[in-house]
């Protein structure tokens, strides 16, 4: 197996664009890009362009009507009604949105091709984790759930434990939806409750079809968790899952809108926790999964202070060559970013914080916390089926 990273990317990528005033800003791709190269690694991975998914593929997870209403809101977008989800405020029409959705999808089935075939031990997409669509409609700024098609092209490929593990501040419900019922996947979702966040879905009840009981495993977080909070709770669910589940593979979704200063959502996070928990989900690879991970972007809407810093300690990270947190933002991507923006880059690639957590196992349950509440109903809920004590 190589150990070489490979990193998916394509300027063709930048085309999924709802337009102008949209949250989900194709410029957070390029700036993730520009800072890539600034650092110089993408000379410490392989950067791949990969064909965009075809209709076979596609057809692992969506329905044939679903891409077929895809192909004809791509080539007329003012033909598309809110229909299959297109055309809605979300996911606004536009020309050449199959193409550019289905090279998204391309880039992640590609990457779970190349680390199954051992081509490669690493591959990032961070133009992906479009974990909301679903087989028959599109949702939440997403087309076609390209994490999802890699996981069902592993299990094609003969993968036999996949875990998936979504920090995205939404839920991951088109994955689990994927999935809810096929005891092979693991899906598991660290996300902002429910009651205050679309989509209102990953109650910890929700655990798995008749199936797949235990399939399912999602962690409602209060509003308001910051950095320590969110650490515990994935640190008090995740790792004892995949020990016990022992997959073959593991895929994560990095979506960066957990941080404090995203625009969408209501957690208090910071890049310095989201480069731990990359740093986390590395480590969790090589221990349980013989390395084999495949990472993925997802949301993310502070589009210059966050998403570009983040993802860039995630390809780092899975290129072997982690920045460190206190470096400065190259001068050169600066410039980039005002050129493209007309906003001023951050300076470090640090918020200035170092994250710490309690662990749950050693430091115990407070009943009267709201976070530890969130995090035992999973356990309680899901734990058990896995042979774990909650």
């Amino acid at each position: 197996m190589s150990g070489r990273a490979q990193l998916m990317w394509d300027e063709g990528l930048t085309a999924y664009d709802f337009g102008a005033g949209h949250p989900m800003d194709p410029v957070r791709l390029a700036l993730t890009m520009r800072l890539v190269e600034a650092f110089g690694l993408d000379r410490a991975v392989e950067v791949v362009a990969a064909k965009p998914a075809g209709e076979s593929t596609l057809r692992l997870v969506h329905r044939r009507d679903y891409i077929e209403a895809v192909r004809r809101a791509s080539a007329d977008p003012a033909s598309a009604d809110g229909s299959y989800g297109l055309g809605t405020i979300d996911d606004p029409a536009f020309a050449g949105m199959h193409e550019a959705s289905a090279l998204i999808a391309g880039q992640s089935v590609a990457a779970a091709e190349s680390v199954w075939r051992g081509d490669a031990l690493h591959a990032v997409n961070f133009s992906g984790g479009l974990h909301h669509a679903m087989p028959g409609g599109a949702a939440g700024f997403c087309v076609y759930n390209d994490a999802a098609l890699a996981i069902a092209r592993l299990l094609e490929m003969g993968a036999e434990r996949v875990a998936y593990v979504d920090v995205d501040v939404h839920h991951g419900d088109g994955v689990q939806a994927a999935f809810w019922d096929d005891p092979r996947v693991l899906t598991m979702s660290l996300h902002e409750h429910p009651r205050t966040l679309f989509p209102q879905t990953g109650w910890p009840e929700e655990t798995g079809g008749e199936r797949a009981p235990g399939g399912a495993v999602n962690v409602a977080l209060p509003a308001g968790t910051g950095d320590a909070g969110w650490l515990r709770a994935y640190h008090a669910v995740v790792p004892e899952l995949l020990a016990a589940f022992r997959p073959q593979v593991l895929v994560t979704q990095h979506g960066a809108d957990t941080h404090v200063e995203d625009p969408l959502a209501h957690l208090t996070v910071t890049v310095d926790a989201q480069r731990a928990v990359a740093e986390s989900c590395h480590e969790l690879a090589h221990e349980h999964a013989d390395g084999r991970w495949i990472a993925l972007g997802g949301g993310g809407y502070a589009v210059v202070d966050v998403v570009p810093r983040t993802w860039t300690h995630l390809v780092a990270i899975a290129a072997g060559r982690p920045v460190a947190p206190e470096a400065e933002v190259p001068e050169e991507w600066g410039h980039e970013v005002y050129r493209r923006t007309r906003q001023s880059a951050p300076r470090r690639m640090t918020d200035g914080r170092s994250p710490q957590w309690r662990d749950f196992g050693e430091w115990g349950y407070d009943p009267g916390d709201r976070l530890d509440q969130a995090i035992l109903a999973t356990r309680r809920a899901v734990f058990p089926h896995h042979g774990l004590l909650p």
